[in-house]
Formats: C-alpha cells, sequence, structure tokens
C-alpha cells in the first residue's frame, strides 16, 4: 500500500474535497414566527440534553468526545501539540541563565526511528539523562516512525502517524517542564529552535567518541560508556552539539539487551529525568476514562488532576497541552487488588523464533538481582540456529499458550499466598495486549476458571479518543505500572520501561514477574 501524500492548508474547507451534499443554495423562504420560536425551543431543549450527558454519563469519564473516533477517517497529526511544543516559554534567547543566550543544548537526530514505543523510550531517557549530566538543554524531536516525507506511514497493513509530538505521549523535564531549584540545567527545547538557534553546531560521529569494540562488547558496563560521553560533551566549549545523523546511536539495542544496562540504573533512578518523568494529560485522561477497569475509583483517581475526575468539564487547551509533571513516576502507586499480564501476539512469534535461533537474553533492566524470575540463555543454541527443544523453551517465556499462561498465574497466585496469606487478595485482571478478539475470548475463559475475578478484561476493552488511539501503548504501561501484581515478558522492552517504574517505587520484588 503506498503512503498516502497529504498537504496541510490554512483553510479548513481544502482539507478534504467537498461532497455535492456540502454544496447548498441558500434559504431564502422566509419562516413563520411561531416555526421560528419552536424550532429555538427544540435546539435549547437538545442542547441541555446534551450537556446533562456530557455532565454524568455512567461509569464513563467524559474527558475526551464519546466515539469521537467514528467521526474520522484518518488517524490525527496532533497539530495543536505541536505548536504547543514550537511555543515553548523557553524558546526565548532573552531567557535568564541557564537559558536564553547562556544555554548550552545538545541535539542526537540519530534516534531511533520505526520502533515501537518501548524501544523508543529506552533511549529517550538515557539521551535526556546524558543532557541533564552535562547540563545541557535536551533538544526532542517527535515519537518518529518515519523521518521525512508523508504524514501517515504504513504499519501492518493500516496507516498511522508518522511523526507523534512527544508532549501527546509524556510530560515532565524530557519536554520542558523546569528542574527543581538549583538545577544548573536548562529546560529541554524543541528540535526547531534548536536549529534556529544553532545554525552550525559542533558535530560529533559517534564512532569516534565510543568504538564498536565497546558498543558490542557485553563486558563493558553501560556506566562506562555513558561516562566517555560525559566526558566528551564537557570538553566542548560550543554551546550547540548535535550528533551526527548517520553515525550510530548513543545507546543501541545491544546494550538494553544485556545486563550491563544495570550498571545506569543508580544514576538513572536518582535523576529528575526519570523520577519526574510522566505520561501527558491525553494518556492520563485515557486512563482516566477507563478507570472502571481497573479498580475503585478512588485509588485509580489518586493524584490526578479535578479536570480527570467523574462529571468534570473537558480540559482547557492549557491542560491539556501542560509538559509540567502532573503525575511523576516516584509517586506512582500501586491499585490494590489489581493483576495486570502483558501478553505480546501476532507477529512477535517471528521474533521469539528469531530469539531463540540467536540465544537472546532478556531485555537487560528485566533482569534486577532482586527480581525472583531468572532466564538463563541455552548454551547449545545460537549463531542463527537452535534446536526444537531450546524454541520451545524461549516460546514459553516469549509467547506463552493459553494453557501456559494460566498455569503461569497459578504459580504466581500461590506465591502471592505464601508472601502475603490472604492479606493481599488479587481480585481483577487486565491484559495488556495485541491478540485477537477471539484469541483473548479464550483467554479470559480460561482464567476464570482459576478463580471468580470481580472482572478479566483487556486492551481491546478501553474506550479510546481518536487521538488517544495511537498512543494507547503508553496508556497500557500507565496500568502495569499501578499493578498490584505485574506478569511481564522479558524479551520486551515495554515490559522492561514498566520494570523499571516498579523498581523505582521500591515496589516488592515479588510483585513483578515474568513468564
Amino acid at each position: 500500500m503506498a503512503q498516502r501524500h497529504l498537504f496541510r492548508t490554512s483553510d479548513p474547507a481544502q482539507i478534504l474535497p467537498l461532497k455535492t451534499s456540502d454544496t447548498r443554495p441558500p434559504l431564502t423562504t422566509r419562516i413563520p414566527k411561531r416555526c421560528f420560536r419552536l424550532l429555538v425551543f427544540l435546539l435549547l431543549s437538545f442542547s441541555a440534553l446534551v450537556w446533562l450527558y456530557r455532565r454524568s454519563p455512567p461509569g464513563i469519564e467524559p474527558f475526551e468526545d464519546e466515539d469521537d473516533a467514528a467521526e474520522h477517517t484518518l488517524p490525527p497529526l496532533y497539530e495543536a501539540y505541536h505548536d504547543y511544543e514550537r511555543h515553548l516559554p523557553q524558546h526565548n534567547l532573552s531567557l535568564p541563565f541557564p537559558e536564553g543566550r547562556d544555554a548550552k543544548f545538545f541535539w542526537v537526530p540519530n534516534h531511533v526511528t520505526a520502533s515501537g514505543w518501548g524501544n523508543v523510550m529506552q533511549e529517550l531517557l538515557l539521551n535526556a539523562l546524558l543532557a541533564h549530566e552535562t547540563n545541557r538543554a535536551f533538544v526532542f524531536d517527535n515519537y518518529t516512525w518515519a523521518r521525512d516525507g508523508p504524514e501517515y506511514a504504513e504499519y501492518n497493513g493500516r496507516l498511522i502517524p508518522a511523526r507523534i509530538p512527544l508532549s501527546a505521549i509524556i510530560s515532565g523535564p524530557i519536554v520542558g517542564s523546569a528542574f527543581g531549584p538549583g538545577d544548573p540545567t536548562p529546560r529541554a527545547v524543541h528540535r526547531e529552535y534548536f536549529h534556529q538557534v544553532c545554525p552550525n553546531p559542533t558535530i560529533l560521529d559517534s564512532n569516534e567518541v565510543v568504538g564498536g569494540d565497546l558498543r558490542y562488547d557485553n563486558n563493558v558496563p553501560a556506566s562506562r560508556i555513558f561516562d566517555m560521553w560525559v566526558e566528551k560533551l564537557n570538553s566542548i566549549n560550543d554551546p550547540c552539539v548535535e550528533i551526527q545523523l548517520s553515525s550510530p546511536q548513543l545507546f543501541e539495542i545491544w546494550l538494553f539487551g544485556a545486563p550491563r544496562i544495570l550498571s545506569i540504573w543508580p544514576r538513572l533512578s536518582q535523576s529528575p529525568i526519570l523520577r519526574e518523568f510522566s505520561w501527558s494529560p491525553l494518556v492520563l485522561g485515557a486512563f482516566a476514562r477507563n478507570a472502571h477497569l481497573f479498580g475503585p475509583k478512588t485509588q485509580s483517581f489518586r493524584f490526578l488532576p479535578s479536570y480527570m475526575q467523574p462529571s468534570s468539564p473537558k480540559p482547557t487547551p492549557t491542560e491539556l497541552h501542560n509538559v509540567e509533571p502532573i503525575l511523576p513516576a516516584a509517586k506512582v502507586d500501586p491499585i490494590t487488588g489489581l493483576l495486570v499480564l502483558h501478553i505480546r501476539r501476532g507477529d512477535f512469534a517471528d521474533h521469539c523464533s528469531h530469539l531463540a535461533n540467536w540465544s537472546s537474553d532478556w531485555n537487560g533492566f528485566n533482569k534486577f538481582a532482586t527480581l525472583p524470575d531468572k532466564f538463563r540463555p541455552p548454551y547449545d543454541g545460537g549463531g542463527g540456529q537452535t534446536t526444537e527443544a531450546n524454541t520451545k523453551y524461549y516460546f514459553k517465556r516469549c509467547f506463552p499458550t493459553v494453557e501456559q499462561i494460566v498455569e503461569r498465574v497459578r504459580e504466581v497466585l500461590a506465591d502471592q499466598k505464601r508472601l502475603y496469606g490472604g492479606a493481599k487478595e488479587l481480585r481483577r485482571v487486565y491484559v495488556m495486549t495485541n491478540g485477537e478478539a477471539a484469541w483473548l475470548d479464550e483467554l479470559k475463559e480460561a482464567l476464570m476458571w482459576i478463580k471468580p475475578w470481580d472482572s478479566v478484561t483487556s486492551s481491546r476493552d478501553l474506550r479510546l479518543s481518536w487521538e488517544a488511539k495511537p498512543v494507547a501503548q503508553a496508556m497500557d504501561m500507565l496500568v502495569g505500572q499501578r499493578a498490584q501484581v505485574f506478569i511481564g515478558n522479558g524479551f520486551s522492552s515495554l515490559t522492561s520501561n514498566i520494570v523499571l517504574f516498579r523498581m523505582l517505587r521500591e515496589l516488592p520484588p515479588g510483585d513483578t514477574r515474568f513468564w
């Protein structure tokens, strides 16, 4: 399917061609007074009914328009978010130190693209951490599927936004909120502002800073590579530093896919980059709208602002585009009784086969020593091929069947009983998944044989607005953060990011598990 070229225009009437029915002759016939009064009465009555409905729909939080996705034939382009990012208050050369003309910048244009949010986010955290460690303003970009070209890209036969502004997904220091008192780091800025104020930056080839012999060596800790970059950036007087687009990424999948990434945790866990990380108002609003799926509302809405509470008016533009951390990661508390399962389906089967053939390990952030579940890659495989027994071993941990999922949930429930007795009973199940509806029905039925859960729901049960749908993975991650018990996929970067947040909150290690 060819990518579509859609051209933006300042005239809304030119976005899509008019239908014949959209062009009507002017109404010249005179309306009688009695009919006119009746028409006004009917319009006022209808408006009042709509207002009442919007204020208190049963069980649904009116943070976003009901079923507004049905009104659109194409995914959102988030123009208002892009515009807000371009006009952040720190985009001002007249500001005092450490911003304005005194600001120093760090721009990483070779960041990962055409990847899932889990992979993008883990790299984003370390790039922003590096900027903060060197007191440079982090230059942020979009969540990018395609850097250039049409506004839409194709994925699995459907159109998706080619570039989603980060502020539609996250808030906090990475997208421009202020650091705490006494922190000499300037606020993050948009890449367009960087290009405006830094027309001739110092450009670094990442290969010349960290060579392949270190990047691919699993015996070299991530902290050493990170320190090499800190030393290099601190040695440069030019306030404008950019990484060469064609050079390797600073922090690659080879680093995140091995336990050596854990050496960066002491630094990352104490940084405002992670501690003040928050999901965007759009994502938090989607969570609020679906809070009844996860647990009691008194817990689900804890720490959320008033405009996300039931029966509240829609947020103002300022509230919707707020980059300040509304719900910082360091304050996210678990929802009592909630068990969250992260189960990948679809094309992940091919990925699991690839992992087996190369004897791959779990994602590094899934290998904290305090977590009870371990994984050791088999030694009799690798190099692109493996045994049937090894493939089965991988699939049980990477792509479990319904029977294996049920068996694992039973094991975790037994462990919970040994740890807490009956004090922390799990009562609800939420399944983070891309599984098909028929498969999910089979899974839900099988899970109900374990015990009479209060509810078993999944990603397919979410009610999402038009703009929330493309960022639904972020909302799922928030649910995983807030699970009393989480069972994730050790090979998944999305799982590992959830694990990061749970470790930051110092949740009991026995409450974070894997297949």
